[in-house]
């Protein structure tokens, strides 16, 4: 039994590393989108892993399959009304929604706990970007505390 006290079945995976794979159909294509518009560099030229905030990590992979039509993965931001300008600014264009559960202003949803905005990067995979506002979310998707 492991020293928590849980059982092995419970332990294999709760203390594991997690990373997304996003595939990809033009990895010179994707690691030219994620560094111009995102600012995001692979962790070795020419590379395919990238590092982003608390040691988290994705992978593009030169897959045939297509990108899935739901958020894939996603940036936890301190202020997503400023992230959002800037990468407008950079030419990433984000989604809108006008739904009656979903409405996004200038890209950006307020779901009351949270602020949250959508983009494709270059090969149509849905990213992400959310802004806890309470903190019982915050503290739930592993944030900072508020500023």
């Amino acid at each position: 039994m492991p020293a928590n006290g849980s059982t092995l079945e419970e332990a294999m995976l709760s203390d594991s590393l997690v990373y997304t794979t996003l595939p990809v159909t033009d990895p010179a294509r994707a690691r030219a989108f994620y560094a111009e518009k995102l600012g995001l560099r692979p962790t070795q030229p020419d590379g395919d892993f990238y590092e982003c905030g608390g040691g988290t990590r994705f992978v593009i992979s030169l897959m045939g399959s297509k990108p899935g039509g739901h958020t894939q993965m996603g940036f936890l931001v301190d202020d997503i009304e400023a992230t959002v300008k800037d990468l407008k600014s950079k030419g990433v264009v984000f989604e809108d929604y006008d739904f009656p559960s979903l409405k996004t202003v200038g890209g950006i949803a307020d779901r009351g706990d949270m602020k949250v905005a959508w983009f494709k990067d270059s090969e149509g995979n849905m990213l992400g970007m959310s802004q806890p506002i309470d903190e019982s979310v915050r503290a739930a998707m592993g944030a900072t505390a508020a500023r």
